[in-house]
């Protein structure tokens, strides 16, 4: 017998679709749950409210088993190439918790989805870059770069995960260069490493993406929550490793100086 989809007190798609601000979620005939990252419509700016509803979003999604496949994807140019410094809170242990709290659920609680998740990065990826590249399949448009802009350039440890997903992903020693360095990383040299797996142009890339979804979409139920599972392993064990010990290091530097410098000198 195969396996079936149980509801109980799962959540459904209606239940939550509209909750979140930062993130338009619709989910196609195929079963392909689409989350579209945006502010008001536009690019995403990161700010502290999305910070705090992306973790929550990916427990949403990840407990509903209706979703066969997830797509995470950008609106307009950019991934999310700016932050609102300001609506972040880093001067004291009070204010820390939060952005602590929220920093574990938000990298945790995507690998915790167990059916398959795929990137379409429409442009630059500057702020959070490791949320898209974490994903199992990662097309890129020809428009796309990678850079950690927030942290170290700004004088800010990069504690939030950033540390353990750039160097797995590109070898330690490029890995610490391109967080110690603010190095950018454009869309066919991000191919050449490994960190995406297919260019398109900006005009393809939702074509291309949807296209592996409902092919990954029409496998069997357990053949894609069990590869998931086998395939995050890894990247569990570092983010239990690494994470809260990042986040505490990066708590602990910007309360004893906060950013005077670079995209988060407006954090207060």
């Amino acid at each position: 017998m195969s396996a079936k989809v149980h509801h109980g007190p799962a959540p459904r798609l209606e239940q939550y679709k509209d909750r979140y601000e930062n993130i338009e979620l619709y989910r196609t005939d195929e079963g392909v749950l689409v989350m579209k990252f945006h502010t008001d419509g536009g690019p995403l700016v990161w700010s502290a409210l999305a910070h705090e509803e992306l973790g929550y979003c990916f427990t949403d999604v990840g407990a509903d088993r209706e979703n066969k496949v997830v797509v995470m994807t950008g609106t307009g140019a950019n991934w999310c190439a700016d932050i609102n410094a300001g609506s972040f809170k880093l001067s004291t242990a009070g204010e820390w918790d939060l952005t602590f709290y929220d920093g574990r659920r938000l990298l945790n609680n995507l690998l915790d989805i167990e059916v398959p998740v795929i990137s379409a990065i429409n442009g630059p990826a500057r702020i959070h870059p490791e949320i898209p590249v974490m994903s199992d399949i990662v097309i890129a448009s020809d428009t796309a770069l990678f850079q950690d802009a927030p942290h170290f350039m700004s004088g800010i440890v990069p504690g939030d995960g950033a540390h353990v997903v750039w160097p797995h992903l590109l070898g330690p020693n490029r890995g610490r260069y391109f967080l110690i360095m603010g190095q950018e990383i454009d869309a066919a040299k991000a191919l050449d490493w490994g960190v995406v797996n297919e260019v398109v142009t900006a005009d393809q890339l939702k074509a291309r993406t949807m296209e592996i979804a409902n092919m990954i979409a029409a496998k069997p139920i357990l053949t894609r929550r069990y590869t998931r599972v086998a395939l995050t392993q890894r990247y569990k064990r570092l983010m239990h490793e690494g994470l809260s010990l990042g986040l505490g290091l990066e708590a602990l530097a910007a309360t004893d100086a906060l950013p005077t410098e670079g995209r988060m000198k407006d954090a207060q």
